[in-house]
C-alpha cells in the first residue's frame, strides 16, 4: 500500500497562540496559516481569540482586529470590503470565499483561515496568481472588432445583452479556479473555470467579431476540456456565478461547429 508523505518543509506545524487576557462571554478563535519566505520555518497555524462583541461582523473585519491590536505582522489582501474586488478571496472552514462577505457567526467556533488552495504562496494568506492572471490574459478578455474607428459606438440588442448576464459580473477573485482539482493537477495547460467563464462571455457577445477566432484557440484537449463539471466552481462562486455551465456551452459551440462544416 502506498503512503505519501508532504516534504518537511510543507509540513504545517502549530504556531503561536494570542489568548485573550480576560473571559469574555462572545468568544472565537481563529485558526489562521502563516508562512514567511524570508525564514527557513515551516509553515504553521497561529490561533488569535477574539471578542466577537468588540468586532465587525465580517471575517475580514475578525482580521483586520488581530492585524490592529494583536498581531501586526499578519498579512492578507483586502480593498473594497463590498464583494466587489476580490481581494480578500481565502479559503475559511474548508470553503474557498471572500471574507468581507463572510459573516462570523456563519463559521465554526474555531474558524479556520486559509490562503486559497493549491497555489504557491507570497506571504501568509497571499497567493501567488500569477499564472491565474495569465490565463486571463490569454483569452483576450476586451472586445474585438473589424471596425478601424475608435470613435465607433458599438449597439446592442436588449436581447443580446441579457446573454452576458451571469458572466460579466465574475470578479476574478480566482475562488472557482483554485476550487477545481482539474485546475490543481493541470493550471500549466487548462485555463481553468475563472478564464473560461470570462472566454464565454466574449463569444457570444453580439458586437465581437472574432467568435470563430476564440473558439479557434480553445479547441484543445488541455485548454477547454479538463473540466468534467464536478460543478465545485459553481459552489464556491461569492457571486453565485456558474462558470460550468458556461464551459459547457463553449462545448456545445465546437460540436455544432464541427457538425455543420
Amino acid at each position: 500500500m502506498a503512503e505519501l508523505v508532504l516534504p518537511k518543509n510543507s509540513r504545517i506545524k502549530e504556531g503561536k497562540h494570542h489568548p485573550l487576557k480576560s473571559d469574555v462571554k462572545n468568544k472565537k478563535t481563529c485558526k489562521v496559516y502563516r508562512w514567511d519566505p524570508e525564514n527557513t520555518e515551516n509553515p504553521r497555524y497561529d490561533t488569535y481569540d477574539i471578542d466577537i462583541d468588540e468586532c465587525g461582523p465580517m471575517v475580514l473585519d475578525a482580521l483586520i482586529k488581530i492585524k490592529d491590536e494583536i498581531d501586526s505582522s499578519l498579512t492578507f489582501r483586502r480593498s473594497c470590503r463590498e464583494g466587489i474586488c476580490g481581494s480578500c478571496a481565502m479559503n475559511i472552514d474548508g470553503v474557498n470565499t471572500l471574507a468581507c462577505t463572510m459573516a462570523i457567526e456563519d463559521t465554526k467556533k474555531r474558524v479556520g483561515i486559509n490562503p486559497l488552495p493549491h497555489q504557491p504562496v507570497v506571504k501568509d494568506l497571499v497567493p501567488d496568481l500569477t499564472n491565474f492572471y495569465a490565463q486571463h490574459k490569454k483569452i483576450k478578455p476586451w472586445l474585438k472588432t473589424k471596425e478601424k474607428s475608435s470613435d465607433t459606438e458599438f449597439p446592442q440588442s436588449k436581447e443580446d445583452r441579457e446573454k452576458i448576464d451571469g458572466l460579466y459580473e465574475c470578479i476574478m477573485c480566482a475562488c472557482c479556479s483554485t476550487s477545481c482539482p482539474s485546475y490543481w493537477w493541470n493550471s500549466d495547460k487548462y485555463l481553468g473555470p475563472a478564464a473560461l467563464l470570462q472566454a464565454y462571455r466574449w463569444i457570444i457577445d453580439s458586437r465581437d467579431d472574432e467568435r470563430d477566432e476564440r473558439l479557434d484557440k480553445l479547441e484543445d484537449p488541455f485548454k477547454l476540456y479538463r473540466c468534467h463539471t464536478i460543478m465545485n466552481c459553481a459552489k464556491a462562486c461569492p457571486k453565485g456565478l456558474n462558470p460550468a455551465k458556461a464551459i459547457a456551452s463553449i462545448k456545445k459551440m465546437l460540436v455544432e461547429r464541427r457538425v455543420s462544416r
